[in-house]
């Protein structure tokens, strides 16, 4: 998906329903310079504060599922209200953030929007909001069910040790044991070890 601008109307189909009425009062009264882009291995979404005249930006990954875009776009929503309230006086993901994600968060969760599986794992985010906005690995497994099926496509803890994937790049590896949180894997070009999240994402081989 190229990177496009995305007019407020659009938004509405990237996000589950009921959604787009809440979000909308917030972007408009920040004047958020929205854009949705192409899928970013390392980002769901990003944050630029207003400079030198040009508007609040935010970003938001296009092919993520409509709950997945949903949190992430009120993860960096709460950015811009931390920003505007203390500038880079504080942490991005301290405790002032923590707080606004949360109540914006808990806004969402109580108009109705989430289904109840992903709905409780967001109720226990409220207590310690993630610096990732998907980053609990309960909430990816939850938030993966409602991704469009994608043939071959796996998370690293459903492959058997010694099975093959592959990374996007092109990187293959062979999948290992369970070391504490993640699972070690060795690089089959290098035969260098790599620890993966068990929630990666990848394509299995064979």
């Amino acid at each position: 998906m190229p990177k496009a601008e995305s007019p407020l109307q659009g938004l509405s189909s990237f996000v589950p329903a009921g959604s787009f009425e809440k979000l909308e009062p917030h972007l408009l009264q920040y004047r958020v310079h929205l854009t949705v882009t192409r899928s970013r291995a390392t980002v769901l979404g990003d944050y630029r504060h207003a400079f030198q005249g040009k508007n609040h930006r935010i970003s938001v990954n296009g092919n993520l599922n409509p709950y997945a875009f949903l949190i992430t776009l009120l993860h960096e929503l709460a950015h811009l209200f931390t920003f505007v309230k203390y500038g880079n006086k504080v942490l991005p993901h301290g405790t002032e953030w923590k707080r606004d994600y949360a109540l914006i968060l808990q806004d969402f969760l109580e108009a109705d929007i989430f289904p109840d599986e992903i709905r409780v794992v967001l109720m226990n985010t409220l207590r310690n909001p993630s610096a990732s906005s998907c980053a609990d690995d309960h909430l990816m497994r939850v938030l993966r069910k409602y991704d469009a099926a994608q043939t071959g496509q796996c998370l690293v803890e459903e492959l058997h040790p010694g099975e093959m994937f592959v990374i996007r790049g092109g990187r293959i590896f062979r999948r290992g044991e369970v070391q504490r949180k993640r699972i070690r894997c060795v690089e089959a070009s290098t035969g260098r070890t790599f620890l993966f999240s068990p929630v990666y994402e990848v394509k299995k081989i064979g």
